[in-house]
């Protein structure tokens, strides 16, 4: 049974299912896996972006914040559009947003939803808006290709004081894919397509192909999340087993 949605009023949306990588036609945000398809018209649609949860939400970086769900960014008081950019990750808002109107602040409703806390390979990652290391995936504080400045959420572990940008694991997926890696096609010589660009850290004292494997369950963890893979999801503890 398919689904109206105030967003695409003329046709109903059904959920599918499809290996590959789209953009959210509500968010305009990359996505993967399942998602709420007009077949007439290539509309698609997030999960959760289907089906926000509420007019207005809160988080807890935000104290005393409300942030209203909106179809389209908020123009400037003169009417006219202007750049507004997401204060999780960073990067420009383009359609379906949660806005705070008090503080003009933006999440991307698959930002909003990122979880305070994953483990990998037994560490624990907490999300932070402050970090003080360089993040594992692109060796900075900041985060490119984003407002000036900006350095964005981290999944930060304090035991081995390792951090990664929320956004950063999944950008790199997705050039991954770009460079013609599948889905199914996840082994070592698919990720060698694409240059590793990350440190070596000594992992627990474990390394090579243990590390790779790390790596792939941090982008699997990231994808799960903000691109809506709900097969990642409910498979990702996002625990690695050595072995």
């Amino acid at each position: 049974m398919g689904k109206i949605h105030l967003s695409h009023k003329d046709h109903k949306l059904e959920l599918k299912s499809y290996k590959r990588p789209y953009f959210c036609s509500g968010c305009k945000e990359p996505g993967f896996g399942s998602r709420y398809r007009c077949g007439q018209c290539d509309y698609e649609l997030h999960k959760h972006c289907m089906s926000p949860p509420g007019r207005t939400v809160h988080h807890d970086f935000f104290k005393n914040s409300t942030f209203t769900f909106l179809f389209q960014p908020p123009g400037n008081r003169s009417g006219e559009k202007c750049q507004r950019y997401c204060k999780a990750c960073g990067k420009l808002v383009k359609g379906f947003v949660f806005h705070d109107e008090k503080n003009g602040w933006d999440l991307h409703p698959c930002c909003r939803k990122l979880p305070r806390k994953l483990t990998v390979g037994g560490v624990e990652f907490a999300l932070c808006d402050k970090v003080s290391s360089t993040c594992l995936f692109c060796n900075k504080k900041k985060r490119e290709r984003t407002v000036s400045g900006f350095r964005g959420w981290s999944y930060v572990s304090k035991t081995e004081n390792l951090h990664f940008h929320v956004s950063c694991p999944t950008e790199w997926k997705l050039e991954v894919w770009g460079k013609g890696a599948t889905y199914d096609n996840e082994d070592s010589l698919a990720l060698a397509r694409v240059e590793l660009p990350i440190q070596r850290y000594n992992w627990n004292g474990r390394s090579g192909n243990i590390f790779i494997r790390m790596v792939k369950v941090i982008v699997k963890a990231s994808v799960a999340i903000l691109l809506g893979d709900p097969i990642a999801a409910l498979t990702g503890i996002y625990d690695l087993v050595a072995n």
